[in-house]
């Protein structure tokens, strides 16, 4: 068998994508963790499919799986990626709705920059330390003196499986520096299990929390190690709302791969 298949990436969060609107890809844990894997396989954070989308309004659908071949939560890049897919694939031209596994999601593009409107957040936990919240994936954010000194596997892996997130399957785990307004980040995500290059849920949730915890104002600059996003919203108190996840998203190659 073969598949067909396209590579995109999102300030360095690299996904395989597949337009499966014939259905002709099925789910198969095994072989999308093959097709993720750097060494024998595609190599990605994720896999993604695009499907059609039973909802009216919505132009497609999007399932994604994180790299250990397991559906998952909202990625925020992956989301991005997808749109620009789309585009290329002449399903929408500059604006669109997409269906995705945390609800209906605006986006558009501009260039090679793809905006993406995320979840509405009003449920945050913090404590002296750290925050947790939730957009569209699960995030533990933890504020940091000096982002070179972390050793983010290490920390990262003992935090993701703290007590406090077991009923949840672990939380994706962001080690935050503020610096001046701006916000640097790295993340170790679950499903991956790894540090990844960027994370645009957890870029997400990190500007949130510095909003929350900072004050700092809309819009927020976040840089990872593959580039830097930014993210956009309304506050009201607690509440934020109109939340848009900007960035790049760029096709790297496509190919066929043999599955035997």
């Amino acid at each position: 068998m073969q598949i067909s298949f396209y590579k995109y990436h999102g300030a360095g969060n690299d996904f395989v994508m597949i337009d499966n609107r014939t259905n002709n890809f099925k789910n198969d844990t095994k072989l999308i963790k093959w097709l993720c894997d750097r060494r024998f396989g595609i190599g990605g954070d994720g896999l993604i499919l695009l499907e059609e989308s039973n909802q009216v309004e919505a132009h497609f659908k999007m399932i994604y799986f994180n790299a250990d071949g397991r559906e998952s939560t909202m990625c925020g890049n992956g989301g991005r990626c997808i749109v620009a897919f789309a585009q290329f694939l002449g399903i929408i031209d500059h604006e669109c709705i997409f269906e995705a596994i945390d609800g209906l999601h605006e986006a558009n593009v501009e260039g090679d920059t793809v905006n993406l409107k995320m979840i509405d957040v009003d449920d945050i936990t913090q404590s002296s330390q750290d925050c947790f919240l939730d957009t569209g994936s699960p995030h533990h954010v933890q504020f940091v003196d000096n982002l070179d000194a972390v050793d983010i596997e290490k920390q990262g892996s003992k935090i993701r499986f703290d007590d406090r997130y077991k009923t949840i399957g672990g939380a994706n785990i962001n080690f935050v520096e503020v610096r001046n307004s701006d916000l640097n980040i790295r993340t170790y995500e679950r499903g991956v299990e790894a540090e990844t290059l960027a994370c645009g849920t957890g870029i997400t949730a990190a500007a949130i929390a510095a909003a929350l915890t900072y004050d700092i104002e809309s819009p927020i600059n976040v840089k990872a190690i593959g580039g830097g996003l930014s993210v956009s919203f309304r506050r009201q108190a607690s509440k934020f709302n109109d939340v848009w996840l900007k960035g790049p998203a760029k096709q790297v190659f496509k190919g066929i791969i043999d599955v035997k």
